[in-house]
């Protein structure tokens, strides 16, 4: 989380980050698969308790929305341009260190949850958030009024502790940080709370009850790819680093890497070996241990250890 420091000042004065900045201007965009089902939450939570199962987290089963959003931002930004004239601007998502929730905040997009997310009373918190600096100055549009109340649900169902407090997350502890922008082992005591988890985690989202409200894509890029809302532990370790680039291609869930993939996947099927007995999933992590790197090969012993005497 370096980078964090590394640019205090930037994230929090936009005319810093992009020089001659006078608004910006936040959009979102809905990621909820056109074709989700009534009483989606159920059906998520159905797949974290199945230990075979390889969950994914909901926005990362489609297209990369940062490409996806970015090109439409863009778009937006060359139309403004044509009606105001000549406009210096430049397009974000998730691309620079910009504080995306505060700035969709004051914006009136919707207000911080406790979980640290950007809520909204019609949308939940089921979609990403972009934004254009432009050297034009807006009139501002105005803040909402929180709506958490006294809801923790949030906090309570968080499984590794990572919401400390409201509005405080230690990244450290949280799964969607641990398995995707962490690139090093995943702590030895979280990995039996991360689960099936393998990319990502939607618990304290899937557990707010304004995400009732949450809203279906308008565009088919965020429709799920590959089988990844329904895919077994077993069916994704068995696929080759080819076959982990070909069919990901486009996917956020590429720029992890091979070897950060099958780290995930490791732990997941340690769990799935202890919860289950499943001889099939220790044979195939054993099977792996000759030709994995250093960082898979130790979260492949820890996997095949939690059916020993000391798990």
């Amino acid at each position: 989380m370096g980078y964090m420091a590394a640019h205090g000042t930037r994230r929090a004065r936009p005319d810093a980050l992009l020089p001659g900045t006078a608004s910006v201007i936040t959009a979102r965009m809905d990621y909820l698969p056109r074709d989700t089902p009534d009483g989606w939450q159920d059906i998520e939570w159905r797949a974290i308790a199945e230990p075979r199962r390889a969950v994914v987290s909901t926005y990362a089963r489609g297209r990369d929305y940062h490409k996806v959003l970015r090109r439409r931002l863009a778009r937006v930004a060359q139309r403004l341009a044509a009606e105001v004239g000549p406009l210096g601007h430049r397009v974000f998502v998730d691309s620079a260190p910009v504080l995306e929730v505060e700035l969709a905040v004051a914006s009136g997009l919707g207000w911080r949850g406790k979980h640290t997310l950007a809520l909204s009373r019609d949308a939940g918190s089921m979609f990403f958030l972009g934004e254009i600096f432009v050297d034009l100055a807006l009139p501002p549009t105005p803040a909402v009024d929180a709506h958490c109340g006294s809801c923790s649900a949030c906090i309570d169902v968080c499984p590794t502790r990572a919401i400390v407090a409201p509005y405080r997350l230690d990244a450290r502890r949280c799964i969607s940080y641990l398995t995707i922008e962490h690139d090093g082992p995943i702590p030895t005591a979280l990995r039996r709370m991360v689960g099936n988890r393998i990319y990502g985690c939607d618990d304290c989202q899937l557990a707010c009850p304004w995400n009732k409200w949450a809203r279906r894509a308008a565009l088919p890029d965020f429709d799920v790819r590959d089988g990844l809302d329904a895919s077994g532990l077993l069916a994704l370790w068995a696929w080759t680093e080819a076959e982990f680039l070909s069919r990901l291609e486009g996917s956020p869930i590429r720029r992890i890497g091979w070897q950060r993939w099958r780290r995930n996947l490791a732990v997941a099927m340690g769990n799935a070996w202890r919860g289950t007995g499943d001889l099939e999933i220790a044979a195939a992590l054993a099977d792996a241990l000759p030709a994995a790197c250093e960082l898979v090969a130790e979260h492949v012993h820890w996997a095949l250890a939690q059916r020993g005497p000391d798990a």
